[in-house]
């Protein structure tokens, strides 16, 4: 999502290289891409661990290629918002074109290096498509809410944090305004992604530290 506005702490790169060391014998066996997604909840620094991620990836000599759920919503941010708030019920994972995001990295797994996938402009609220060439890309990251469900994936990072555990991160981030309403979404999506829980290979804790159970 182009306007999307990351803060990178030590935190997240520590947990980014504790969660490197693990995979990367995978990524370096793999023959063409490697698939890995980093789930959790709203604030839960998804976007900043999938970039430190990529950042120690790169320290080994690994290209990597970001898609962010976000990108994949049916309206772009300030439209979806107004659906949720006309209709509340709307929140979850019909907002998301799981299903193309499921698709693109279907095509990726069978060798598929061009893409055209959707982008989001967040001030413009709007939403473009755009083409993007993954070749020489070793890893690809898919960073999202739901995205533990997607079946494409090789590993599947969860960062167990909580509406609590995140009300910090979401003020510094003032991407939406905090009051009760916003609660309720944060409630149901915690119901639908703590189900997602169960999935996961690789769990970040909420202090960050990093257990492997795959």
């Amino acid at each position: 999502m182009k306007g999307d506005i990351l803060i990178i702490k030590e935190h997240h790169r520590k947990a980014a290289a504790e969660i490197t060391r693990i995979i990367l014998p995978y990524v370096r066996e793999a023959t063409e891409h490697y698939i890995i997604t980093v789930a959790g909840e709203s604030g839960a620094g998804k976007s900043e661990l999938a970039a430190a991620i990529a950042g120690k990836m790169e320290e080994e000599g690994i290209d990597s290629y970001i898609f962010q759920q976000d990108d994949f919503f049916i309206f772009p941010p300030k439209t979806n918002a107004q659906k949720r708030k006309e209709n509340i019920g709307w929140v979850g994972m019909g907002e998301v074109k799981m299903d193309l995001l499921e698709e693109i990295l279907n095509a990726i797994r069978n060798g598929i290096h061009v893409i055209d996938k959707p982008l989001v402009i967040f001030d413009e609220d709007s939403i473009r498509e755009e083409r993007i060439d993954l070749t020489g890309k070793k890893l690809i990251i898919v960073e999202g809410t739901y995205t533990t469900a997607l079946e494409n994936a090789g590993t599947r990072v969860f960062i167990n944090r909580n509406a609590e555990d995140t009300r910090d991160a979401r003020k510094e981030r003032a991407r939406e305004h905090q009051d009760e309403y916003l609660e309720k979404i944060l409630s149901i999506e915690h119901g639908i992604i703590s189900k997602h829980k169960s999935r996961a290979d690789i769990i970040v804790h909420k202090d960050y530290s990093v257990t492997n159970i795959q």
